[in-house]
């Protein structure tokens, strides 16, 4: 695999180079599209370990809060509502939407729930408010509203979102790996990020991460089949030998060391335990609006993002950066909000990580199939599907985000600055703010913005208009006093 392995990939890996054309080929289109089982089965295995890191952060942001009468979620119920809705939705997405993008409990719309929502009413209440945010997601979709948006984005600000996108995971895979860290507040100091945990790098983590790294990169650059994959493997094998040797202090959230009892039984008491209205009654119906607003503009462009980059980078997308049957795609990441407010598990969305999965390969939604299978077995093993430490698995957003760079930026119109200031807005803010949806939101308001300042307004679309005003009032909310 190399940066222009994804521009067109090889023939499928077949005996005697053959091609496949079974029924499930046909079906994915594994040929047609220029993948194979093989690289299907690798990506959807990178996905997981580069996403499995949610099984148990979830729980942590969810488990952690208590809701207005001081209840908290059950951490095992959360695992489990985690994992079922996980498996639930990247199978129906493989299988419905045809596409290597899988879906989990987002970050930062969890963050939502349990700091902004929970507190104010019972968890049934706010969980309810997350099924209504995913019901009027699959509205826009039955409207041709959700696709019109999507299409009313310039080709260059597209390029730019799956720019920003890799950038993002790249840091991501940085912070996630401890190789950066914020700096406390306490250091009274204006420089947010530091090289490792006190300016230095140091401890087995970040070299198990910082070997990860060069042996991916080292791989790709050899065009070694399988190279995320067999870094993942590799380096979770090291980190669980210096982990017997060295007794490491602290790998974060997951500890590569073989559990003592490596089965659990799930426990689905959280499953369906929704009130949909019952939010409405505690906070009013201007707050619970606004409350539903805030979930439904974040996984809306979340998603939207996520699915512009990753159909990209899989060269999923026609000259105009457009993809074939996107309204199937849409449709199930909406189900998918409210099926992780109907779990309890928060709004599920497509992860941004599903590009380590593109970058082995995947290119159908075969490779979901795996995700998924990989998340329903996780139910009953979640001791082993966690014990792979993310210093093992980041190295693949570092691989991936350059990618996705040396594959996009030269596709920008940097001479035209109504279009290339927005691009960059866009690509800088992904990351610079920790959210896809920031980055988006600001860039298509810059791009309004210059249009009209160059009298080049016939050429914005409506539709960017009506977005960028709603995300206008949306950071305008708290000066409002709407929040």
């Amino acid at each position: 695999m190399s940066t222009s392995a994804t521009a067109k990939a090889p023939a499928p890996e077949q005996p005697g180079g053959t091609p496949a054309y079974g029924a499930l080929d046909r079906y994915f289109k594994i040929s047609e599209r220029g993948s194979s089982l093989a690289r299907e089965v690798r990506g959807g295995f990178a996905t997981f370990f580069a996403m499995a890191y949610i099984i148990v952060l979830n729980p942590i942001i969810l488990g952690s809060a208590k809701d207005m009468y001081g209840h908290q979620l059950d951490n095992g119920q959360l695992v489990t509502a985690t994992c079922v809705t996980a498996a639930f939705t990247t199978l129906l997405m493989g299988v419905i939407g045809n596409v290597p993008i899988a879906l989990a409990a987002g970050l930062g719309v969890n963050s939502v729930v349990a700091l902004q929502l929970a507190p104010r009413m019972s968890w049934p209440d706010a969980m309810g408010m997350v099924v209504l945010a995913g019901f009027i997601v699959m509205l826009l979709v039955a409207t041709g509203l959700r696709e019109r948006v999507m299409n009313a984005v310039p080709f260059s600000l597209r390029k730019a979102i799956s720019i920003g996108i890799g950038l993002f995971i790249m840091l991501i895979g940085l912070v996630d790996s401890g190789f950066v860290s914020r700096i406390p507040d306490a250091a009274h100091t204006t420089v947010p990020l530091q090289l490792g945990a006190d300016g230095h790098l140091n401890g087995w983590p970040v070299l198990i991460f910082i070997l990860g790294a060069l042996l991916t990169l080292a791989l790709i650059v050899r065009k070694v089949p399988g190279a995320i994959l067999i870094s993942i493997v590799a380096m979770t094998v090291v980190a669980m030998i210096i982990e017997a040797v060295a007794n490491v202090p602290s790998w974060g959230l997951t500890t590569p060391k073989w559990p003592g009892n490596p089965v659990e039984s799930p426990d689905f008491g959280l499953i369906g335990d929704v009130s949909l209205f019952g939010g409405f009654d505690k906070v009013g119906v201007l707050t619970g609006i606004l409350f539903v607003f805030t979930v439904l503009l974040s996984c809306f462009f979340d998603a939207m993002g996520t699915i512009m980059g990753v159909s990209d980078e899989a060269k999923l997308t026609d000259a105009q950066g457009q993809m074939p049957g996107i309204n199937k795609v849409l449709f199930v990441d909406g189900l998918a909000v409210a099926a992780g407010g109907a779990s309890s598990s928060s709004a599920t969305t497509a992860f941004v990580e599903s590009t380590a999965g593109v970058g082995e390969g995947a290119r159908t939604g075969f490779a979901n199939l795996v995700t998924g299978g990989l998340f329903a077995v996780a139910l009953f093993l979640t001791p082993v599907a966690t014990m792979v430490p993310s210093q093992a698995a980041t190295p693949a957003l570092l691989a991936v985000g350059f990618m996705i760079l040396a594959n996009s930026v030269k596709e920008i119109d940097w001479a035209d600055y109504t279009i290339a200031i927005p691009a960059f807005i866009t690509m800088v803010m992904m990351p610079f703010t920790y959210s896809i949806t920031n980055g988006i939101g600001m860039g298509f308001i810059t791009f309004v913005v210059l249009r009209l300042a160059a009298g080049r307004a016939k050429e914005i679309p409506v539709a960017m208009y009506v977005v960028s005003a709603v995300f206008a009032f949306y950071y305008l909310m708290p000066a409002l006093g709407l929040t």
